[in-house]
């Protein structure tokens, strides 16, 4: 990533309209963009709104392909389960050559780190029920946006979820040779 590039486009971003205004347009990225740009359709289904059921011990135990007694042993009082549960179960499925439950636990953990990374440890209830609802594409855009508007508000701080997407998304919006930089100066 070019260095400074998404510090100089948050500069743009206008919380009340919720978009990034320029001088002669507005830009805003859009659910077909994020899901062409990580290669998942756009289910049809209902976005997460974290009002969904919890889903029972059994529920997860299907969709990672584990046992559910090691789900239910595993769970916390925040309804979760660590990342160490989860790499040693990675690992353990991996040596046995069970890459069906090997590439769940990794989509899962993937999910816990680009969308909640501030949650040590820790792979919670909504990390889990946005992994089992299939629907991860509004949820990425959600959340790159509530990173950016509550940067904006703060004035301060770092945007913490999905920065490569939105990266991806914003130089695509670019000329060419936006790269070009001869004289070495800053983006800001």
């Amino acid at each position: 990533m070019v260095p400074g590039i998404l510090d100089t486009l948050v500069q743009f971003y206008d919380p009340v309209c919720h978009c990034f205004t320029f001088l002669d347009f507005q830009l805003v990225p859009t659910l077909e963009e994020y899901s062409h740009w990580i290669g998942i359709p756009i289910s049809d289904k209902e976005p997460f709104n974290g009002l969904e059921l919890e889903p029972n011990p059994a529920t997860i135990a299907a969709a990672l392909h584990l046992d559910t007694a090691i789900i239910k042993a595993n769970l916390t009082p925040q309804k979760g389960l660590t990342t160490d549960f989860f790499y040693q179960q990675a690992s353990i499925h991996e040596k046995m050559g069970s890459y069906d439950v090997f590439y769940n636990i990794l989509a899962l953990l993937i999910y816990g780190l680009v969308l909640f990374p501030d949650v040590g440890g820790l792979i919670d209830k909504n990390v889990i029920k946005i992994f089992l609802s299939k629907n991860p594409v509004p949820t990425l855009q959600a959340d790159t946006y509530h990173s950016i508007h509550d940067r904006t508000l703060k004035g301060q701080g770092t945007i913490l979820c999905c920065i490569p997407l939105l990266y991806k998304w914003f130089t695509s919006h670019l000329p060419e040779n936006f790269g070009a930089n001869p004289k070495n100066t800053r983006w800001s």
